[in-house]
């Protein structure tokens, strides 16, 4: 084989490898460690919405960061609407960062969708970047509202 074959069969290896790992990363729940409230890195405009969208039953927040051109952020807002709507407890806010782009940097956010998972007190329990697994969700979030 030439030297061009074998840069080309690498780099197809490559990309297949990476594609492979992005897209098992896709879509996983990331358990955060902090014990920090998010409410109290966020604007005020931004807390005060979370709060006024959040019902008082309400045991777990699915905090959906998104931007309007972004596809997987339409999957993502169905996904977790439908989940919040069958599953007690759970309330589903989406908050749109194309016209707030500084409301990123505070929470963390580099891509959408993202999702976090915060608790009763605004607690971050969780984070995931992509579209959500609901099986993964579910099971991750059954002891929580039990």
């Amino acid at each position: 084989m030439t030297a061009g074959a074998w840069t080309l069969l690498v780099s197809v290896l490559a990309a297949v490898l990476f594609g492979v790992v992005w897209r098992w990363r896709e879509g996983r729940i990331r358990r955060n460690e902090t014990e920090d409230s998010v409410l109290n890195r966020l604007p005020d405009e931004l807390a005060e919405k979370i709060s006024a969208d959040t019902a008082p039953s309400t045991q777990v927040v699915l905090l959906q960061l998104s931007t309007a051109f972004c596809a997987p952020c339409r999957h993502t807002r169905i996904l977790l609407g439908d989940f919040a709507q069958r599953t007690e407890g759970v309330q589903h806010v989406e908050v749109d960062l194309t016209d707030h782009p500084e409301w990123s940097e505070p929470l963390g956010v580099h891509r959408t969708p993202t999702t976090l998972v915060l608790d009763r007190g605004g607690r971050e329990l969780f984070r995931i970047h992509g579209v959500p697994r609901r099986e993964e969700l579910t099971r991750t979030l059954q002891p929580l509202l039990a």
